[in-house]
């Protein structure tokens, strides 16, 4: 994992409880697992969207009909 042990977890852990303290510590890890999880939900739409063709598009398809 990075090259990170167990002895610099506990280190990592120890200065971020230091500086944040014991309250904001569950706050600041919630909101950063919202943040990556909102971050690898815009990388899998921006796949999709760059893989489809556009006839899977369905507002291409009403697009076309109005031209037609």
């Amino acid at each position: 994992m990075f090259g990170i042990g167990m002895p610099e977890l506990i280190i990592i852990l120890v200065i971020l409880l230091i500086v944040f303290g014991a309250k904001r510590l569950p706050e600041i890890g919630l909101g950063m697992g919202k943040g990556i999880k909102n971050f690898k939900k815009s990388l899998s739409d921006a796949e999709k969207e760059i893989t489809s063709t556009p006839e899977d598009n369905p507002e291409t398809k009403k697009s076309e009909e109005n031209v037609s």
